[in-house]
């Protein structure tokens, strides 16, 4: 079967494990110190408004990012509440909540965790930084493109830097798992070790790749508004957060439908290169936790069709 025959699963990284979601359900496992693994379930609610607006085109980005940070932030609270300290660390409690920040501003690095608020962030402090360049760059073109500039290098060095610190490391390990399970489900692999551990660790769909998309196509839709004065410069950016993030959305939905197509596969390799910075390939036990959440998963999701089949039945 080609991938475009199956059903379309996603996943996120958490602290020591992997989160996937499907129809029906998100599953998180993850790894404790003792080597037990536990699981954390979460049936997906449906609402009758995202699913009439995830129909329409450049709207169902936006709900998919609320539904996604509203999630994944439950399972990131499962995982890192039982993530445990070394019992030799002084001063623990400190220590634990210092940890737990770094590990959610990782894996907001990785996904859509809080991503509207790092979007505000990352879309005002390069205009202003942009603006002090006005000087030297004067026109709306070249000021859009020191923007976009300025906006990629913040994300990189941001990127770059949480992955140095040993626990955000782990997390991106944990992203680069939960890519090659995706793939080898895909590639209709039988979900061992060895199967999982041969596919890459890079996937079209990836959040990372969508971050990346943001920064691209806002220097296209820039160009469409005035960048002066600055506090018009300022609303429009804010103002055009959703506009960007619905185009955004479709063209990663683009790239993922025509990576087979050797013409037209390139348009998604920015995204699969900003990749090599946010995932890191697993060891085995690691990937070993991501089979077992992605299991889980697919034996809750028959459970639940089941389910359902029975009682179309009855």
């Amino acid at each position: 079967m080609t991938n475009n025959q199956k059903p379309v699963y996603g996943g996120q990284a958490v602290v020591e494990g992997v989160m996937f979601g499907g129809k029906h359900h998100y599953v998180t496992a993850v790894r404790r110190k003792d080597e037990s693994i536990e699981y954390y379930h979460l049936p997906r609610k449906s609402n009758p408004i995202f699913t009439m607006l995830k129909k329409i085109p450049f709207l169902r980005g936006i709900v998919a990012i609320i539904e996604a940070s509203a999630n994944g932030s439950k399972h990131l609270n499962f995982s890192t509440d039982r993530y445990d300290l070394d019992p030799k660390d002084d001063d623990t409690i400190n220590q634990k909540e210092t940890s737990k920040l770094t590990m959610i501003l990782g894996v907001a690095a990785i996904g859509v965790l809080s991503f509207l608020f790092g979007k505000f962030i990352f879309t005002l402090i390069p205009v202003f930084l942009a603006e002090l360049t006005r000087p030297i760059f004067s026109s709306d073109m070249s000021q859009i493109l020191v923007e976009g500039f300025f906006k990629l290098i913040l994300l990189l060095f941001y990127i770059y830097f949480v992955s140095l610190t040993p626990i955000i490391k782990r997390v991106f390990q944990y992203h680069g798992a939960e890519h090659k399970v995706i793939n080898a489900f895909e590639n209709g692999k039988k979900l061992t070790i060895e199967n999982v551990q041969a596919q890459s660790r890079l996937h079209y769909r990836c959040g990372s790749s969508f971050i990346l998309f943001t920064v691209i196509i806002g220097v296209f839709v820039y160009m469409l508004v005035p960048t002066e004065p600055l506090w018009v410069r300022v609303i429009n950016r804010l103002a055009l957060i959703p506009v960007v993030l619905g185009i955004s959305f479709e063209v990663l939905q683009f790239t993922n439908k025509v990576r087979d197509i050797p013409v037209l596969k390139f348009l998604g390799l920015p995204g699969l290169w900003l990749q090599l910075l946010t995932t890191k390939e697993p060891d085995d036990k690691q990937v070993e936790v991501a089979i077992l959440s992605f299991n889980e998963l697919l034996k809750m999701e028959k459970n639940t069709e089941n389910e359902m089949k029975t009682e179309e039945i009855v």
